[in-house]
């Protein structure tokens, strides 16, 4: 059984990362979710004890009971809280779930790229970050 809330790890400053969790904003009617921007300044790393390289690296979320989870589990968690739970039993069908961890894994590794910010984090610091913004 989940333990709510579940708290999303997220790059703010990821145009299509951002979309996606207002979206889930949006759906969350009853109050399963919270959401940590980690590009934000004021962003603290200890709250997950977690760099913001790694965050940046693969989405992770926390369980209310401190259980980290990481990728594509984070997406079915997301869904199954806000009511899409048939996109998270659709996605772990035999012959879907290799296509969807993949098409996970090619955007976590392109993501950067694919929102013009091709500058990454190393450790806890972010270069060529606008002014208030962290890239990552």
């Amino acid at each position: 059984m989940a333990s709510y809330p579940l708290t999303v790890f997220f790059d703010g400053a990821c145009p299509i990362c951002d979309r996606e969790i207002a979206l889930m904003r949006r759906l969350d009617r009853r109050g399963r979710l919270k959401f940590s921007d980690f590009s934000r300044p004021d962003f603290a790393p200890t709250s997950i004890n977690i760099s913001p390289a790694e965050l940046g690296r693969i989405i992770h979320a926390r369980w209310g009971d401190g259980t980290v989870i990481t990728g594509v589990d984070v997406f079915r968690a997301m869904w199954e809280a806000v009511g899409l739970g048939f996109l998270a039993r659709l996605s772990r069908l035999s012959l879907v779930e290799p296509l969807v961890v993949k098409a996970y894994a090619w955007f976590a590794r392109n993501r950067l790229r694919l929102t013009g910010r091709p500058t990454a984090c190393a450790g806890d610091t972010c270069s060529s970050a606008p002014p208030g913004r962290h890239i990552l």
